[in-house]
């Protein structure tokens, strides 16, 4: 039976997206050899939404309070891309990884199924 899933972030900068996982957001991690390091993630959830466009996928971290968790982000240098918004769903916003890409960090609104 299914036991997890395994995320994979595409990176300009594989060793700088690591260093902030490991050392900003405090993931456990694992040496799967010569540096390659496999991080522990919370509890997940997964949702499937319609599209009228290409089928993608999200990455979004999820938090209990954004302000509280931008603020300690932001401390730490991280770079917030977006304002936090209200959606029907939550409160959303996105942080900016070293690497270029970004990752989505929200406060539901909606009962979550961790």
């Amino acid at each position: 039976m299914i036991n997890g899933a395994h995320m994979i972030i595409y990176s300009r900068d594989p060793e700088a997206d690591r260093a902030f996982l490991r050392d900003t957001l405090g993931f456990h991690h694992v040496d799967a050899g010569h540096g390659w390091l496999i991080f522990g993630l919370p509890p997940a959830e997964v949702a499937v939404h319609p599209t009228d466009g290409e089928p993608a996928h999200e990455l979004f971290l999820m938090c209990d309070d954004v302000a509280a968790t931008v603020a300690e982000l932001s401390a730490k240098g991280v770079e917030f891309t977006i304002p936090v918004t209200a959606e029907r769903w939550g409160l959303r916003t996105a942080l900016r990884l070293p690497g270029g890409g970004e990752l989505g960090l929200y406060e539901p609104s909606h009962p979550v199924a961790i």
